[in-house]
């Protein structure tokens, strides 16, 4: 079974290096590993050069000539991956790492499976997990690592994966759904990617006795409407636009003009009440109008 690990990197070397020394050291390791460098500034190149990385025959580094945001460099990784004849791909960002047993307990787990991944924790507290789950069909959240494993059937949550952090895709679905939506940039195109795969017929778990650790993000989940509903803010422009504009996109598509219209009220209500910010209302309206139409170019001002 050829196993190939995508790992998509942009100016975090030290966490990069943590992440490869984690593959490396895998019980079952990956048979390749591919690192695309969104032209990162910070000598990314050079360090792997200096570090030996990039003499291992089983290592390839593959630069892109301008940021294409995580959804771009899963577009180009997967595809790569493709090409090189893997079974698998092993996707992963650069300031995840996987436990050193994740890859095998996922292969252990892989009959009958599409898309599947591990349980994916905070990195200093790996009793929580690193992003808030909600199960399917449900209004129940899961926070810890604790909850996931009473909510698991002999060992796997189905219908549920944490995508692009340390999750297997198969050759055969990669051929039957195509690849990571690049004009997303960031955030949201591996919500695309798992919904477009279930649409598609395909088996999706969490395997709960695999860990992947990456960094919390304390503003994720931010309560809002008298704490019965969270809201995904964050500190960044780019990533609070593209999350309204990709979200709405991706509702539409998958879920319904009804459920876009509900994501618009609800972004509106976190920016007028919960954390009241009128810079934010209109980067919102536009971001939100965006995804709406399908323009997904007004990203390109945040970085250029």
């Amino acid at each position: 079974m050829h196993v190939c690990a995508v790992v998509v990197t942009y100016n975090r070397k030290a966490l990069l290096a943590r992440c490869l020394k984690a593959l490396l050291g895998q019980q079952r390791p990956p048979d390749r590993i591919i690192i695309i460098d969104n032209a990162s500034t910070d000598g990314t190149p050079a360090a792997l050069e200096q570090d030996g990385t990039l003499a291992r025959p089983d290592v390839e580094l593959v630069t892109l000539e301008r940021n294409e945001g995580g959804a771009g460099g899963f577009h180009h990784g997967l595809e790569r991956a493709m090409r090189s004849g893997a079974e698998l791909a092993w996707l992963m960002d650069d300031d995840g790492h996987p436990a050193p047993d994740c890859l095998q307990r996922l292969l252990e787990a892989r009959q009958g499976l599409d898309l599947w991944g591990p349980v994916v924790l905070d990195d200093k507290h790996p009793d929580q997990l690193c992003f808030p789950l909600r199960l399917p069909r449900s209004s129940r959240i899961l926070r810890s690592r604790r909850a996931v494993e009473e909510a698991c059937t002999e060992g796997l949550l189905p219908e549920v994966v944490m995508p692009f952090n340390g999750v297997l895709v198969t050759r055969e679905l990669v051929a039957k759904i195509g690849l990571p939506r690049k004009e997303f940039f960031i955030w949201g195109d591996d919500i695309e990617y798992v919904w477009r795969a279930a649409r598609a017929g395909a088996q999706i778990v969490t395997v709960c006795g695999a860990s992947f650790y990456h960094p919390r993000q304390d503003d994720l989940g931010a309560p809002m409407f008298f704490g019965l509903m969270h809201f995904n803010n964050t500190g960044s422009l780019l990533k609070h636009y593209c999350l309204c504009r990709n979200n709405t996109a991706n509702l539409l598509a998958y879920r319904g003009r009804v459920a876009a219209l509900v994501f618009a009220a609800k972004t509106l209500w976190f920016y007028t009440f919960s954390r009241p910010s009128l810079a934010r209302l209109r980067l919102s309206l536009r971001a939100l109008a965006a995804g709406w139409r399908g323009d997904f170019s007004g990203h390109r001002r945040f970085i250029e």
